[in-house]
Protein backbone atom coordinates (compact mmCIF):
# COMPACT_ATOMS: atom_id res chain seq x y z
CA UNK A 1 0.00 0.00 0.00
CA UNK A 2 1.28 3.47 -1.18
CA UNK A 3 -0.52 5.11 1.53
CA UNK A 4 0.78 6.42 4.10
CA UNK A 5 -0.81 4.40 7.45
CA UNK A 6 -0.22 5.74 11.19
CA UNK A 7 -1.03 3.89 14.44
CA UNK A 8 -1.53 6.06 17.75
CA UNK A 9 -1.57 3.71 21.01
CA UNK A 10 -3.01 6.22 23.76
CA UNK A 11 -1.68 3.73 26.80
CA UNK A 12 -3.70 4.78 30.25
CA UNK A 13 -4.38 3.99 33.43
CA UNK A 14 -8.01 2.67 32.36
CA UNK A 15 -7.60 1.89 29.21
CA UNK A 16 -5.01 1.39 26.13
CA UNK A 17 -6.65 2.92 22.68
CA UNK A 18 -4.89 2.23 18.93
CA UNK A 19 -6.07 4.46 16.65
CA UNK A 20 -5.10 3.68 12.57
CA UNK A 21 -5.45 6.16 9.89
CA UNK A 22 -4.46 8.17 7.01
CA UNK A 23 -4.17 10.56 4.45
CA UNK A 24 -6.26 10.43 0.72
CA UNK A 25 -4.79 12.50 -2.03
CA UNK A 26 -6.02 15.83 -0.89
CA UNK A 27 -4.66 15.15 2.52
CA UNK A 28 -7.57 14.84 4.47
CA UNK A 29 -7.05 12.48 7.51
CA UNK A 30 -9.58 9.01 7.31
CA UNK A 31 -9.88 6.85 10.11
CA UNK A 32 -9.68 3.13 9.76
CA UNK A 33 -9.88 1.23 12.56
CA UNK A 34 -10.21 2.33 16.18
CA UNK A 35 -9.34 -0.60 18.77
CA UNK A 36 -10.35 -0.12 22.82
CA UNK A 37 -8.43 -2.46 25.62
CA UNK A 38 -9.36 -2.61 29.70
CA UNK A 39 -5.51 -1.48 31.02
CA UNK A 40 -4.55 -2.25 34.84
CA UNK A 41 -0.88 -2.33 34.00
CA UNK A 42 -0.28 1.41 34.86
CA UNK A 43 -0.62 3.21 37.73
CA UNK A 44 -0.81 6.88 37.63
CA UNK A 45 -0.04 6.52 34.01
CA UNK A 46 3.36 4.70 34.47
CA UNK A 47 3.42 0.81 33.77
CA UNK A 48 3.44 -0.94 36.89
CA UNK A 49 2.75 -4.24 35.43
CA UNK A 50 4.37 -4.92 32.01
CA UNK A 51 2.27 -8.69 31.09
CA UNK A 52 -0.94 -7.40 32.03
CA UNK A 53 -0.03 -3.97 29.43
CA UNK A 54 1.38 -5.96 26.68
CA UNK A 55 -1.84 -7.80 26.59
CA UNK A 56 -3.55 -4.78 26.71
CA UNK A 57 -2.04 -3.54 23.59
CA UNK A 58 -2.36 -6.55 21.88
CA UNK A 59 -5.95 -6.71 22.33
CA UNK A 60 -6.52 -3.21 21.35
CA UNK A 61 -4.12 -2.85 17.91
CA UNK A 62 -5.10 -6.04 17.02
CA UNK A 63 -8.91 -4.61 17.35
CA UNK A 64 -7.51 -1.91 15.28
CA UNK A 65 -5.88 -3.70 12.64
CA UNK A 66 -9.25 -5.64 12.10
CA UNK A 67 -11.19 -2.81 11.52
CA UNK A 68 -8.83 -1.63 9.39
CA UNK A 69 -7.82 -4.29 7.38
CA UNK A 70 -4.44 -3.92 7.83
CA UNK A 71 -1.17 -5.21 9.76
CA UNK A 72 0.39 -2.70 12.21
CA UNK A 73 4.24 -2.93 12.87
CA UNK A 74 5.03 1.02 13.73
CA UNK A 75 3.27 2.90 16.18
CA UNK A 76 3.77 6.38 17.90
CA UNK A 77 3.17 5.79 21.77
CA UNK A 78 1.88 8.54 24.51
CA UNK A 79 3.85 9.12 27.76
CA UNK A 80 2.09 10.53 30.68
CA UNK A 81 2.81 10.26 34.38
CA UNK A 82 3.62 12.94 37.25
CA UNK A 83 7.44 12.57 36.61
CA UNK A 84 7.13 14.58 33.28
CA UNK A 85 8.86 17.72 34.14
CA UNK A 86 8.85 20.94 31.62
CA UNK A 87 11.74 23.93 31.81
CA UNK A 88 12.60 26.51 29.58
CA UNK A 89 15.98 27.34 28.04
CA UNK A 90 18.34 29.30 26.14
CA UNK A 91 20.96 28.44 23.01
CA UNK A 92 22.82 29.90 20.44
CA UNK A 93 25.51 29.73 18.17
CA UNK A 94 27.18 31.29 15.13
CA UNK A 95 26.71 31.38 11.96
CA UNK A 96 29.92 30.29 9.79
CA UNK A 97 28.33 29.69 6.19
CA UNK A 98 30.30 32.28 3.69
CA UNK A 99 26.73 33.76 2.43
CA UNK A 100 25.46 34.03 6.13
CA UNK A 101 22.14 32.43 4.97
CA UNK A 102 21.11 30.22 7.70
CA UNK A 103 20.13 26.61 7.05
CA UNK A 104 17.50 23.91 8.45
CA UNK A 105 21.48 22.67 9.60
CA UNK A 106 21.78 25.51 11.90
CA UNK A 107 18.69 25.48 13.69
CA UNK A 108 18.88 21.77 14.04
CA UNK A 109 22.47 22.35 15.55
CA UNK A 110 21.27 25.49 17.74
CA UNK A 111 18.16 23.21 19.32
CA UNK A 112 21.20 20.67 19.78
CA UNK A 113 22.83 23.00 21.73
CA UNK A 114 19.49 24.13 23.75
CA UNK A 115 19.27 20.31 25.75
CA UNK A 116 23.08 20.64 26.88
CA UNK A 117 21.48 21.54 30.24
CA UNK A 118 22.50 19.95 33.62
CA UNK A 119 19.79 16.97 34.66
CA UNK A 120 19.99 14.13 36.56
CA UNK A 121 21.45 10.78 34.55
CA UNK A 122 17.76 9.25 35.32
CA UNK A 123 16.13 11.87 33.31
CA UNK A 124 15.50 11.72 29.41
CA UNK A 125 14.39 14.78 26.82
CA UNK A 126 10.99 13.78 25.27
CA UNK A 127 10.80 17.29 23.28
CA UNK A 128 12.46 20.34 22.42
CA UNK A 129 9.94 22.91 21.21
CA UNK A 130 11.33 26.00 20.30
CA UNK A 131 9.14 29.29 21.93
CA UNK A 132 11.29 31.76 19.34
CA UNK A 133 14.37 32.67 17.54
CA UNK A 134 16.45 35.62 17.61
CA UNK A 135 18.88 36.66 14.84
CA UNK A 136 21.21 39.19 15.25
CA UNK A 137 19.56 40.35 18.40
CA UNK A 138 15.92 40.95 16.38
CA UNK A 139 13.54 38.52 18.12
CA UNK A 140 9.96 37.88 17.61
CA UNK A 141 11.23 35.55 14.42
CA UNK A 142 9.12 32.12 13.79
CA UNK A 143 11.40 30.59 11.11
CA UNK A 144 14.81 32.02 10.37
CA UNK A 145 15.52 29.43 7.70
CA UNK A 146 16.70 31.37 4.68
CA UNK A 147 17.29 34.72 6.60
CA UNK A 148 20.89 36.23 6.85
CA UNK A 149 23.07 36.86 10.19
CA UNK A 150 25.54 35.78 12.21
CA UNK A 151 24.28 34.84 15.44
CA UNK A 152 21.53 32.60 16.32
CA UNK A 153 19.57 32.65 19.32
CA UNK A 154 16.19 30.60 20.82
CA UNK A 155 14.31 30.10 23.54
CA UNK A 156 12.86 26.59 24.00
CA UNK A 157 10.64 24.65 25.83
CA UNK A 158 11.98 21.02 26.86
CA UNK A 159 9.74 18.29 28.75
CA UNK A 160 11.63 15.51 30.02
CA UNK A 161 10.71 12.14 31.66
CA UNK A 162 12.13 9.39 33.30
CA UNK A 163 14.34 7.38 31.57
CA UNK A 164 12.45 4.03 33.48
CA UNK A 165 9.31 5.15 32.32
CA UNK A 166 10.16 5.89 28.92
CA UNK A 167 11.98 2.35 28.79
CA UNK A 168 9.01 0.32 30.28
CA UNK A 169 6.95 1.69 27.92
CA UNK A 170 9.44 0.65 25.36
CA UNK A 171 9.67 -2.71 26.71
CA UNK A 172 5.55 -3.36 26.36
CA UNK A 173 5.71 -2.09 22.89
CA UNK A 174 8.68 -4.55 21.90
CA UNK A 175 7.46 -7.22 23.97
CA UNK A 176 4.04 -7.00 22.29
CA UNK A 177 5.68 -7.66 18.57
CA UNK A 178 5.47 -3.51 17.25
CA UNK A 179 8.06 -0.97 16.62
CA UNK A 180 8.16 2.13 18.42
CA UNK A 181 8.15 4.88 15.88
CA UNK A 182 8.26 7.61 18.27
CA UNK A 183 7.22 9.13 21.73
CA UNK A 184 4.73 12.23 22.07
CA UNK A 185 4.40 13.72 25.74
CA UNK A 186 -0.02 12.82 25.77
CA UNK A 187 -1.18 16.45 26.21
CA UNK A 188 0.82 17.37 23.16
CA UNK A 189 -1.19 14.84 21.43
CA UNK A 190 -3.95 15.81 22.72
CA UNK A 191 -3.60 19.21 21.86
CA UNK A 192 -3.40 18.27 17.58
CA UNK A 193 -7.16 16.92 18.09
CA UNK A 194 -9.40 19.28 20.41
CA UNK A 195 -7.87 22.77 19.97
CA UNK A 196 -8.75 25.18 17.30
CA UNK A 197 -5.72 27.01 15.30
CA UNK A 198 -7.31 30.52 16.33
CA UNK A 199 -7.46 29.25 20.39
CA UNK A 200 -3.60 28.61 20.19
CA UNK A 201 -2.67 31.89 18.89
CA UNK A 202 -4.81 34.13 21.56
CA UNK A 203 -4.25 31.84 24.56
CA UNK A 204 -5.86 28.96 26.03
CA UNK A 205 -5.34 26.03 28.56
CA UNK A 206 -6.23 22.27 27.84
CA UNK A 207 -7.02 20.12 30.76
CA UNK A 208 -7.05 16.40 30.29
CA UNK A 209 -8.84 14.32 32.82
CA UNK A 210 -8.15 10.73 32.06
CA UNK A 211 -8.19 7.93 34.86
CA UNK A 212 -4.86 8.12 36.42
CA UNK A 213 -3.29 11.63 35.20
CA UNK A 214 -4.58 14.81 34.72
CA UNK A 215 -2.54 16.51 31.69
CA UNK A 216 -2.31 20.11 31.45
CA UNK A 217 -0.91 22.25 28.32
CA UNK A 218 -0.72 25.60 28.15
CA UNK A 219 -0.77 28.05 24.24
CA UNK A 220 -0.15 30.93 23.40
CA UNK A 221 1.12 32.49 19.83
CA UNK A 222 0.55 29.27 18.98
CA UNK A 223 3.29 27.54 20.51
CA UNK A 224 3.18 25.34 23.62
CA UNK A 225 4.11 27.64 26.10
CA UNK A 226 3.52 25.07 29.72
CA UNK A 227 3.03 21.17 30.56
CA UNK A 228 2.29 19.84 33.23
CA UNK A 229 0.77 15.64 34.56
CA UNK A 230 -0.60 15.56 37.42
CA UNK A 231 -1.62 12.34 39.65
CA UNK A 232 -4.84 12.97 40.58
CA UNK A 233 -7.82 12.27 38.26
CA UNK A 234 -10.88 10.36 37.37
CA UNK A 235 -9.90 7.28 39.44
CA UNK A 236 -9.85 9.25 42.49
CA UNK A 237 -13.87 10.34 41.54
CA UNK A 238 -14.66 6.56 41.43
CA UNK A 239 -12.42 5.66 44.63
CA UNK A 240 -14.30 8.43 46.64
CA UNK A 241 -17.87 7.19 45.93
CA UNK A 242 -16.52 3.61 46.41
CA UNK A 243 -15.85 4.32 49.89
CA UNK A 244 -18.36 7.12 50.41
CA UNK A 245 -21.74 4.33 49.32
CA UNK A 246 -19.27 1.46 50.45
CA UNK A 247 -19.82 -0.60 46.97
CA UNK A 248 -17.57 -2.49 44.50
CA UNK A 249 -15.20 -0.51 42.23
CA UNK A 250 -16.85 -1.76 39.05
CA UNK A 251 -20.01 -0.47 40.83
CA UNK A 252 -18.87 2.65 41.42
CA UNK A 253 -17.47 3.02 38.23
CA UNK A 254 -20.56 2.61 36.54
CA UNK A 255 -22.75 4.98 39.22
CA UNK A 256 -19.91 7.65 37.97
CA UNK A 257 -20.80 7.08 33.96
CA UNK A 258 -24.53 6.51 34.92
CA UNK A 259 -25.98 8.74 37.24
CA UNK A 260 -22.77 11.24 38.73
CA UNK A 261 -23.26 15.05 37.83
CA UNK A 262 -20.50 17.54 38.61
CA UNK A 263 -23.04 20.55 39.68
CA UNK A 264 -25.41 19.47 42.09
CA UNK A 265 -27.79 22.02 40.48
CA UNK A 266 -28.23 19.81 37.39
CA UNK A 267 -29.34 16.70 39.48
CA UNK A 268 -32.70 15.27 38.70
CA UNK A 269 -34.52 13.79 42.35
CA UNK A 270 -34.11 10.23 41.19
CA UNK A 271 -33.16 7.25 42.89
CA UNK A 272 -30.63 4.82 42.57
CA UNK A 273 -30.24 1.10 43.48
CA UNK A 274 -27.04 -0.04 44.46
CA UNK A 275 -26.79 -3.69 45.03
CA UNK A 276 -25.57 -5.06 48.33
CA UNK A 277 -22.55 -6.64 49.20
CA UNK A 278 -21.93 -10.16 50.63
CA UNK A 279 -25.75 -11.37 49.99
CA UNK A 280 -27.43 -8.39 51.89
CA UNK A 281 -30.14 -6.23 50.81
CA UNK A 282 -29.72 -3.46 48.38
CA UNK A 283 -29.43 0.53 49.14
CA UNK A 284 -31.27 3.39 47.73
CA UNK A 285 -29.30 6.29 47.40
CA UNK A 286 -30.73 9.94 45.46
CA UNK A 287 -28.52 11.18 42.87
CA UNK A 288 -28.24 14.28 44.95
CA UNK A 289 -25.66 12.22 47.20
CA UNK A 290 -23.72 11.30 44.44
CA UNK A 291 -23.75 14.60 43.37
CA UNK A 292 -21.83 15.44 46.57
CA UNK A 293 -19.39 13.24 46.37
CA UNK A 294 -18.25 13.86 42.84
CA UNK A 295 -18.16 17.72 43.22
CA UNK A 296 -15.34 18.19 45.84
CA UNK A 297 -12.51 15.93 43.86
CA UNK A 298 -13.50 17.92 40.45
CA UNK A 299 -12.80 20.95 42.33
CA UNK A 300 -9.83 19.65 43.52
CA UNK A 301 -8.53 18.60 40.11
CA UNK A 302 -9.54 21.71 38.40
CA UNK A 303 -8.00 23.96 41.55
CA UNK A 304 -4.79 22.01 41.01
CA UNK A 305 -4.65 22.94 37.17
CA UNK A 306 -5.53 26.19 37.94
CA UNK A 307 -2.64 26.53 40.18
CA UNK A 308 0.06 24.64 37.01
CA UNK A 309 -1.84 27.55 34.79
CA UNK A 310 -0.55 30.16 37.57
CA UNK A 311 2.69 29.03 37.55
CA UNK A 312 2.99 29.00 33.71
CA UNK A 313 2.54 32.92 34.18
CA UNK A 314 0.16 32.71 31.39
CA UNK A 315 -2.76 32.66 33.06
CA UNK A 316 -3.79 36.45 32.63
CA UNK A 317 -3.60 35.80 28.77
CA UNK A 318 -5.79 33.18 27.92
CA UNK A 319 -8.53 34.79 26.23
CA UNK A 320 -10.11 31.37 24.69
CA UNK A 321 -10.02 30.12 28.87
CA UNK A 322 -9.51 26.00 28.98
CA UNK A 323 -10.63 22.87 26.45
CA UNK A 324 -11.88 20.07 28.62
CA UNK A 325 -10.56 16.41 26.93
CA UNK A 326 -10.63 12.97 28.00
CA UNK A 327 -13.08 10.32 29.96
CA UNK A 328 -13.10 12.27 32.90
CA UNK A 329 -14.88 15.40 31.05
CA UNK A 330 -17.78 13.09 30.10
CA UNK A 331 -19.71 13.84 33.63
CA UNK A 332 -21.90 16.17 32.74
CA UNK A 333 -21.13 19.43 34.07
CA UNK A 334 -17.82 19.53 34.02
CA UNK A 335 -17.44 22.09 31.86
CA UNK A 336 -19.36 24.64 33.92
CA UNK A 337 -17.86 23.46 37.43
CA UNK A 338 -14.45 24.42 35.65
CA UNK A 339 -15.68 27.59 34.51
CA UNK A 340 -16.49 28.97 38.00
CA UNK A 341 -13.28 27.37 39.51
CA UNK A 342 -10.87 28.88 36.98
CA UNK A 343 -13.04 31.98 35.80
CA UNK A 344 -12.35 31.32 32.39
CA UNK A 345 -14.63 30.13 29.56
CA UNK A 346 -14.43 26.60 29.65
CA UNK A 347 -16.09 23.95 26.52
CA UNK A 348 -15.42 20.09 26.01
CA UNK A 349 -12.99 19.28 23.34
CA UNK A 350 -13.90 16.64 21.48
CA UNK A 351 -11.49 14.88 18.37
CA UNK A 352 -11.92 17.12 15.04
CA UNK A 353 -9.93 17.94 11.64
CA UNK A 354 -10.57 14.13 10.59
CA UNK A 355 -12.99 13.90 7.03
CA UNK A 356 -13.71 10.29 6.44
CA UNK A 357 -14.13 6.85 7.75
CA UNK A 358 -14.93 6.35 11.44
CA UNK A 359 -15.12 9.73 12.65
CA UNK A 360 -18.55 9.07 14.54
CA UNK A 361 -16.74 6.72 16.89
CA UNK A 362 -14.17 8.39 17.79
CA UNK A 363 -15.37 11.65 18.16
CA UNK A 364 -15.52 11.67 21.93
CA UNK A 365 -13.18 13.15 24.23
CA UNK A 366 -11.17 10.23 25.62
CA UNK A 367 -10.14 9.79 22.02
CA UNK A 368 -8.50 13.09 22.52
CA UNK A 369 -5.09 11.47 22.90
CA UNK A 370 -5.37 8.55 20.27
CA UNK A 371 -6.56 10.82 17.48
CA UNK A 372 -4.00 13.72 18.40
CA UNK A 373 -1.40 11.40 17.82
CA UNK A 374 -2.21 9.54 14.58
CA UNK A 375 -2.60 13.63 13.62
CA UNK A 376 0.80 14.35 14.84
CA UNK A 377 2.07 11.31 13.11
CA UNK A 378 1.02 12.56 9.87
CA UNK A 379 1.80 16.27 10.04
CA UNK A 380 5.16 15.89 12.57
CA UNK A 381 5.57 19.82 11.69
CA UNK A 382 2.36 20.83 14.14
CA UNK A 383 5.01 20.46 17.35
CA UNK A 384 5.74 23.96 16.14
CA UNK A 385 9.48 24.63 14.29
CA UNK A 386 11.45 22.41 13.05
CA UNK A 387 11.03 18.83 14.42
CA UNK A 388 13.42 17.69 16.68
CA UNK A 389 12.99 14.38 18.56
CA UNK A 390 16.00 13.12 20.94
CA UNK A 391 17.15 9.39 19.39
CA UNK A 392 14.84 7.20 20.99
CA UNK A 393 16.77 3.82 19.57
CA UNK A 394 19.46 4.61 22.51
CA UNK A 395 16.73 4.60 25.04
CA UNK A 396 15.55 1.08 23.89
CA UNK A 397 19.06 -0.83 23.96
CA UNK A 398 20.31 0.65 27.10
CA UNK A 399 22.95 3.29 27.41
CA UNK A 400 25.91 1.05 27.40
CA UNK A 401 28.58 3.67 28.42
CA UNK A 402 26.34 4.65 31.27
CA UNK A 403 25.99 0.77 32.36
CA UNK A 404 29.51 0.36 32.25
CA UNK A 405 30.24 3.39 34.18
CA UNK A 406 27.52 2.37 36.51
CA UNK A 407 29.28 -1.67 36.60
CA UNK A 408 32.81 0.38 37.23
CA UNK A 409 31.32 2.61 40.20
CA UNK A 410 29.85 -0.88 42.05
CA UNK A 411 33.32 -2.76 41.55
CA UNK A 412 35.72 0.23 42.97
CA UNK A 413 33.11 0.50 45.91
CA UNK A 414 33.35 -3.47 46.58
CA UNK A 415 37.06 -3.08 46.99
CA UNK A 416 36.34 0.05 49.22
CA UNK A 417 34.25 -2.43 51.23
CA UNK A 418 36.82 -5.34 51.12
CA UNK A 419 39.43 -2.88 52.31
CA UNK A 420 37.26 -2.38 55.63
Amino acid sequence: MNEKIVVGLDIGTTKVCAVVATTDDLNRVNILGVGVAPSDGLNRGVVVNIDKTVVAVQEAVSEAERMAGVDVHNVIVGIAGDHVQSFQSRGVVTISHQDGVIQDSDVQRLLEDTTHVAMPADREILHVIPQEFIVDGQDGVVDPVGMNGVRLEANVHIITGLVSAAKNIYRCIEKAGYHVADIVLEPLGSSFAVLYHDEKEVGVALIDIGGGTTDIAVFEDNTIRHTAVVAVAGNKVTDDIRKGLGVMRDQAEQLKCGFGVAMTGLVSDEEITIPGLGGRSEKRIGSSTLAQIIRPRLEEILEIAAIEIKRSGYARHLSAGVVLTGGGSLIPGTDELAAEILGLEARIGRPMGLSGGLVEEVSDPKFATGVGLVLYGLRPEMIGGTPFRTDMAELGEGHTNGDKLVKNIASRMKTWFDEL
